[in-house]
């Protein structure tokens, strides 16, 4: 294993374990199963270990085995607040408590304002007293490393990542997302200011391993790399030295077996021009049912009225590379949930956008389209509750 170090000179494995998708067992998490799951990874050197209060079971699952092994002081945790669910100072310190006792443990190692989307949901904590209680739990050991994980567009990344020192934040990134959310920009923002960055979603939640066209893994087998696909995602991200953990999810010793060798022998500047070439086949065989040839360039951007143009084709291209119902997803997450509407049906037909556009893409009728597929009854109205839920007003 592998390892890079926070802004305290704590040496991370750059394979951290992503605890959301334990194997699940007569309505809860087989314990038995994720024991030996996580034995093999922190055997390994693995010693970061990612969960959350919303991930079901896995807290407790993880305090559990960690106190039963009497590992807890060998290895670091990250777990989060589910800050779209606080609404006053008394609620921080509830949930805070809450997973102190699910993980059996007197302070978290890395803790994070979890799942932000815009910079106004950090201002919303802020106003709940959240800039006190950091240093409060900071200065008394109870966490020792403050961050945030990111769903959004990459200006209120930046906007978020430079209102407060940070020790850390965690993105989504992959070689498919390098311009979606914080993308590159935001991840070399954040190395720039010395914030190490923890990934998340490296292999696009498997489905740069499972749902590759044919064509996709020809380029890789071709290559004569012999890497698997799940090898490529993470070589390409442990490439770049602004990275300093990769996590994930692994459920089964195989997999935590495999993502350790790779993270022994992965090193900064080890892929060649011909290994690039080979992931820009993959990428251009994925993006072939694509509905909308946009590259994320965002020279279309900014748009007079609001409409994020970029993170609209990408949503409705997922609907096609991937499912209807993950690009819907995505859509929610990173457009529908900024507290400035960004929404297609904002768009004036000024065609400004259009006139700007390296890829001669016909914006104005795309985004009709898009928002046709992306926002359906269901999904329209069920936004509307989400925004109307986490920019509520707090106490």
């Amino acid at each position: 294993m592998q390892y890079r170090n926070d802004r305290n000179g704590n040496h991370l494995s750059i394979l951290g374990y992503g605890c959301m998708r334990f194997t699940r067992k007569g309505g809860g998490i087989d314990i038995a199963k994720a024991e030996q799951e996580v034995l093999a990874a922190y055997h390994a050197g693995v010693n970061y270990f990612d969960t959350a209060y919303v991930y079901s079971g896995s807290e407790a699952a993880l305090g559990e085995i960690f106190e039963c092994n009497q590992i807890r002081d060998q290895i670091n945790i990250a777990t989060k607040l589910p800050q779209y669910l606080i609404g006053s100072r008394a609620a921080v310190d509830r949930y805070f408590q809450e997973e102190l006792s699910r993980l059996r443990t007197d302070h978290v190692d890395y803790y994070l304002m979890h799942h932000l989307t815009d910079v106004v949901m950090w201002e919303k904590l802020k106003k709940v007293g959240i800039l006190d209680w950091i240093q409060e739990k900071k200065q008394n050991g109870a966490i020792r490393n403050i961050g945030f994980s990111y769903h959004g567009n990459t200006d209120n990344f930046l906007k978020i990542l430079s209102d407060y020192d940070w020790d850390f934040c965690q993105i989504q990134y992959n070689y498919l997302d390098e311009v979606a959310q914080a993308g590159r920009e935001g991840l070399r923002a954040a190395a720039a200011k010395g914030i190490p960055v923890m990934i998340m979603e490296p292999l696009r939640g498997g489905k740069l391993v499972n749902m590759l066209p044919e064509k996709a893994k020809k380029a890789m087998k071709d290559s004569g790399r012999n890497w698997s696909p799940a090898e490529w995602g993470l070589r390409w991200l442990y490439n770049q030295p602004e990275v300093t953990v990769v996590l994930s999810g692994m459920n089964s010793v195989e997999m935590v077996e495999s993502n350790c060798l790779t993270a022994s022998d992965a090193a900064v500047g080890a892929l060649t021009a011909d290994d690039f070439a080979t992931l820009e086949e993959v990428k251009a065989a994925i993006r072939e049912k694509e509905k909308v040839g946009c590259t994320g360039c965002r020279y279309c951007m900014p748009c007079p009225k609001g409409v994020d143009i970029p993170g609209i084709f990408r949503c409705y291209n997922t609907m096609y590379t991937e499912s209807k119902s993950q690009g819907r997803f995505q859509f929610a997450q990173t457009v529908g949930l900024t507290k400035e509407p960004a929404f297609a049906s904002q768009c004036i037909r000024c065609g400004k956008c259009e006139q700007h556009c390296p890829q001669n893409i016909p914006i104005r009728e795309k985004l009709r389209e898009a928002d046709q597929a992306l926002r359906p009854l269901p999904y329209r109205l069920g936004i509307q509750a989400a925004r109307a839920f986490m920019f509520r007003k707090t106490r």
